[in-house]
């Protein structure tokens, strides 16, 4: 037994409240259940009950033993004073406020349908199955799971947003710098995304803004403040970039000490920090006003057109500095283009409009919803319990909320696919 099947219960009423009664024998009526509260303090807020004769308005709070009121010393907090009711599993003990005053407590034990709590217990009862709900999670209706991935989806948002307005201000509100930063960290991808990070985040955008006149100039910014300059490779284009990081850096007084080291263990070629930087150095060369062209564009193809970059000349035979191959291009691919489109550009957007209290929700999910699915290790498995349950890249970002944060958390009782699981026992 779980607490949060306790908050299940009592939420949406789900046991015999016709029949609730105290531990002491008074009838309770309830009239409203209260709001569930996520954060410190007692469990439901503004609730309203009747026992017996009496009308209280307040909070509810729930443990599985009447005693865990004492073990989480809630008699000593006087947050919990107003708390009307005690909703427990197994009343072993009498509880009591701060102010030494009693609480009512309600019994949940004998009044719970037999199979709900079977389901329950089934529910969690393979912890060796990939989500808990794997073997019925097929029966799940396509609108119930269409719904919440567009929630889930919209709380990815909320969650990219964080560190978008984390670095707008560090940047004194100059979106067009955290737009730098944030592309940065997607060129990184997962491995080198906190070292493109922290290398954007060593110099002022505007250093970037004068350098993107000049390809070279951008390349050897970049490959500079990534410590990618530092060795003696007698190369001539290795040493102009030398020497032009080198009066950058006395220009603009730049310093990399802080910039973490990017990585090239187990990366495939085309993931290398130096073929990356440099497709990010051809875009703010090419592109001169990125961000207002990006957050303008109402479809997928000005901004597929728009991320059209491919490395410098020099790249093309090369992917390390000393070691020459068969010449070939090197291009954003349609899929790199996707992942900029899901955790920047569109994060960026979503935080924009909300800034300027524009309503700019729906164009983004008509964005997001054209965008192929992720091809990964949780969409592949979530296809396989059920088939097409994935199919854009809405539905994608919206599993991967769901397996970290819900499946592996074991929070079903929060999980839309898990209450219509358990509601089909009633």
């Amino acid at each position: 037994m779980r607490e949060d099947f306790l908050h299940y219960l009592w939420k949406y009423k789900k046991f015999d409240f016709t029949n609730a009664k105290t531990t002491q024998g008074e009838k309770i009526l309830l009239i409203d259940s209260g709001t569930h509260n996520f954060n410190s303090g007692p469990d439901f807020f503004n609730a309203r009950l009747k026992i017996g004769d009496q009308l209280w308005a307040g909070n509810v709070e729930l443990h599985i033993k009447a005693s865990d009121w004492y073990f989480h010393q809630h008699e000593k907090d006087t947050n919990y004073d107003n708390v009307i009711l005690h909703v427990v599993w197994e009343d072993d003990v009498d509880v009591q406020r701060h102010n030494k005053t009693s609480i009512p407590a309600l019994s949940l034990k004998s009044l719970v349908d037999q199979d709900l709590l079977l389901g329950y217990r089934q529910l969690f009862a393979s912890p060796e199955n990939w989500i808990n709900c794997e073997k019925n999670f097929k029966e799940v209706d396509d609108f119930t799971l269409r719904h919440w991935q567009e929630r889930l989806y919209l709380k990815r948002l909320e969650e990219k947003s964080i560190l978008i307005l984390d670095l707008l201000g560090k940047s004194g509100n100059n979106w067009e710098a955290v737009l730098f930063q944030m592309l940065a960290k997607n060129f990184g991808l997962n491995l080198n995304g906190d070292a493109f990070l922290s290398m954007a985040q060593s110099l002022d955008f505007s250093v970037v803004q004068k350098s993107s006149q000049n390809n070279l100039q951008l390349e050897a910014l970049f490959f500079g403040q990534a410590g990618l300059l530092s060795k003696q490779i007698n190369i001539p284009y290795y040493k102009k970039l030398q020497q032009e990081y080198a009066y950058l850096k006395h220009k603009y007084k730049l310093s990399n000490s802080g910039v973490i080291p990017p990585k090239y263990f187990r990366l495939r070629p085309d993931n290398f920090p130096n073929i990356r930087l440099s497709q990010l150095a051809s875009l703010y060369f090419k592109q001169k006003n990125l961000f207002s062209e990006l957050i303008a564009s109402k479809s997928l193809e000005p901004i597929y057109k728009i991320l059209d970059v491919e490395t410098s000349e020099f790249w093309r035979q090369h992917y390390s500095f000393p070691k020459k191959h068969r010449e070939r291009e090197k291009r954003l691919s349609p899929a790199f283009k996707d992942l900029v489109l899901i955790n920047t550009i569109i994060p960026l957007r979503f935080c924009y409009s909300q800034s300027r209290g524009n309503d700019e929700i729906e164009i983004l999910l008509e964005l997001i919803e054209k965008i192929p699915a992720e091809n990964n290790k949780i969409v592949q498995n979530f296809n396989k319990i059920k088939n097409g349950s994935t199919q854009n890249a809405l539905h994608s970002q919206a599993m991967i909320n769901l397996k970290k944060n819900y499946c592996e958390a074991n929070k079903c009782l929060d999980c839309a696919i898990g209450v219509k699981l358990l509601q089909r026992k009633t």
